[in-house]
């Protein structure tokens, strides 16, 4: 939440240049409060799950929050009840008239594929030209990170020869950018993907800027329109388990599959895994919904263009 001050007091301007939200005590006065309206379109196999990772997070904030779910129209998933969809989530075009102050569009298990042999690839297209509009800020997550690179700015992905999986640690460019406000000079974050995004290709665009990267991991955070939209290759809101969940799965499949790095004690599966992305998991989304979203977004929705 921001620091309410008393007007002209001289640490507002030092505090201005960290970009420290500082509210003195006329705009306090005029502030008008309402809940956040936050939508996630959900493309994560086991949803249940990632909603639970999701809302974990987001629920540690003081602010209120309200969350609506949205499904694609021409995909059917396997892993989750029917009956779960039916109750919980949203075909798009019973949404679409609708704005939001922020968007999270999750990974998905398509990374494979070229976008366009994605069967709902033409749906995601309308939903991210949708969401330029009708949407302050979106956190984009892994494949999604991806596909809105792609789809915005003409960012190919590349296949990787092996899958980067575990948990890697990174560096940053700014500690004063809000989205990574009291994040360490070093910090950890999962990655589970098949494909990467390089950062040559990302230099050549105006407007995209990588703010955090990792030696091993490549490109893990990347900002554009000032921050309305943040693109995240790797899966911060993972659970202490969710990748030992991903590596029995795939030996149960008999996939070639490494273990996941840095994760487990002595790289030890039977040992539980060691949490060191709590933190920073928490600090970004926070920090997404404060600086980006609560601190930004116009109190009347239909104000977003």
């Amino acid at each position: 939440m921001p620091v309410n001050v008393p007007d002209k007091l001289p640490a507002i301007d030092l505090l201005k240049k960290e970009n420290i939200f500082v509210m003195d005590e006329s705009r306090a006065m005029h502030q008008d409060i309402r809940p956040l309206k936050i939508i996630i379109l959900n493309l994560m196999p086991l949803k249940v799950t990632t909603e639970t990772d999701l809302l974990r997070l987001l629920s540690n904030s003081p602010l209120q929050i309200e969350i609506d779910f949205m499904k694609m129209k021409g995909h059917t998933p396997k892993n989750t009840p029917s009956e779960h969809m039916r109750q919980f989530y949203r075909n798009f075009d019973e949404l679409k008239g609708k704005k939001y102050d922020g968007l999270i569009i999750t990974g998905a298990p398509v990374e494979l594929l070229p976008f366009g042999e994605v069967n709902y690839w033409n749906e995601m297209k309308e939903i991210l030209d949708w969401a330029e509009h009708h949407v302050y800020s979106t956190l984009f997550i892994c494949w999604a990170a991806q596909a809105g690179l792609y789809h915005y700015y003409g960012i190919p992905k590349y296949a990787l020869p092996r899958k980067m999986f575990g948990v890697f640690e990174h560096t940053h460019v700014n500690s004063h950018l809000p989205i990574l406000r009291g994040f360490d000079d070093r910090f950890f974050m999962p990655h589970s993907r098949h494909t990467e995004i390089r950062a040559d290709d990302i230099r050549k665009v105006n407007g995209l800027q990588i703010i955090a990267s990792s030696e091993e991991a490549g490109v893990a955070i990347v900002k554009a329109k000032n921050g309305r939209q943040l693109f995240i290759t790797g899966h911060a809101e993972y659970a202490r388990n969710t990748l030992d969940t991903e590596f029995k799965r795939d030996l149960a499949k008999k996939l070639s599959i490494d273990i996941p790095v840095n994760y487990y004690p002595g790289d030890d599966p039977s040992k539980t895994p060691y949490m060191r992305w709590g933190s920073t998991a928490n600090l970004l989304f926070s920090n997404w919904l404060n600086y980006y979203v609560y601190q930004e977004t116009p109190y009347n929705l239909d104000e977003i263009r």
